[in-house]
């Protein structure tokens, strides 16, 4: 089982920056293969924002690439997903999730809520 929480989310104003922290504790969670990064707008569908793998190998919507950076600290158990140049419609609930061995259904954490004013 892996347990998964965000952290840093918050209102800011756009153009600004913003780590999002995903730590995950729980008897596999130094096994996690894959952690995602997910943005939810209110009224849509969940979507994927960034992924990296064990191994540091990242993947980015074409949406993120530019502004978006994901990284991990593979012996903390954290993932991040770093924000640049945040504009309104990156508003949203950012949700982490992880995968141990390349699981089919992974762990999601809560989520963390970011608001951007322009």
């Amino acid at each position: 089982q892996v347990q998964l929480m965000e952290s840093g989310g918050g209102e800011v104003q756009a153009g600004g920056s913003l780590r999002l922290s995903c730590e995950a504790s729980g008897p596999l969670n130094k096994r996690i293969s894959n952690w995602e990064w997910y943005h939810q707008s209110p009224g849509l569908e969940r979507e994927l924002v960034a992924s990296i793998t064990s191994s540091g190998n990242t993947n980015y919507a074409d949406f993120a690439e530019g502004r978006f950076t994901v990284f991990r600290e593979v012996v903390n158990a954290i993932s991040y997903l770093q924000i640049y140049n945040l504009k309104p419609e990156d508003t949203g609930v950012y949700y982490c999730a992880a995968r141990v061995g390349g699981s089919l259904f992974p762990f999601w954490g809560q989520g963390t809520q970011v608001t951007v004013s322009s």
